[in-house]
């Protein structure tokens, strides 16, 4: 995987055989891997399936989800049945992926020592725990993937991913930056106000983020309409 990700530029490919590995070695349904820089700055590198897909599109919508507790806390995050425990740091995010076939989801953060770059996020239909066996399994696997985009990013100052190779490698968001330029613009405030309108109005009318950005750039969205 490593001679993989230095002979070209191409970091997909060995991430998509983290994701199979974990289908694979584990009992879950589907994986995917997330890097960010923060709440701001996300993106999903590769999800395995449709449900992980949605999964991840929410968690970027509301701006919160398991994805992101691993990688603010830095500890895994472990909800055995979803319907049952319903994690009180992102009670919104729960609400919405119930109506999904998820019955458990996992979230291990990619890190090495101090410095953190995203999460590997598993998910399956029933609940259900992880042996412990099980769960070296995936911490073996998490650290395989830090290593992977460790060997291909261009790291800052402190060995953090840097926010240029994090915009190279991702899937494309650019249309919620553009619309979160459009806010910008148009009511002077700071970038983190604009993306937090956006998502409000998402979650209010119950649509993705990427999707009220698109009508945003497209001026199908009456910006007055997202001035709360």
């Amino acid at each position: 995987m490593l001679a993989a990700l230095r002979d070209g530029n191409d970091a997909v490919r060995p991430v998509v055989r983290v994701c199979r590995a974990c289908a694979a070695l584990l009992p879950v349904d589907g994986a995917s891997i997330s890097v960010m820089l923060g709440p701001q700055h996300r993106a999903s590198l590769y999800a395995s399936d449709a449900v992980v897909e949605r999964m991840e599109s929410v968690q970027f919508s509301l701006g919160e989800g398991p994805c992101f507790e691993a990688f603010e806390t830095g500890q895994p995050v472990l909800v055995p049945d979803l319907a049952r425990d319903v994690p009180l740091a992102w009670p919104m995010y729960a609400a919405q992926i119930g109506t999904e076939q998820v019955g458990a989801i996992f979230a291990f953060p990619l890190r090495r020592g101090a410095a953190r770059f995203g999460s590997l996020n598993m998910y399956r239909r029933r609940p259900g725990w992880l042996s412990e066996a099980e769960l070296a399994t995936a911490l073996q696997i998490a650290d395989i993937a830090t290593s992977a985009l460790l060997a291909a990013s261009a790291t800052g100052p402190d060995g953090e991913i840097s926010e240029a190779w994090l915009t190279t490698l991702t899937r494309d968001r650019a249309v919620v930056h553009q619309a979160t330029g459009v806010l910008i613009a148009e009511f002077r405030i700071p970038p983190e106000h604009a993306l937090a309108r956006l998502r409000g109005h998402a979650f209010a009318t119950g649509r993705l983020l990427d999707e009220v950005a698109a009508d945003v750039v497209a001026g199908r969205l009456p910006l007055g309409a997202i001035d709360t």
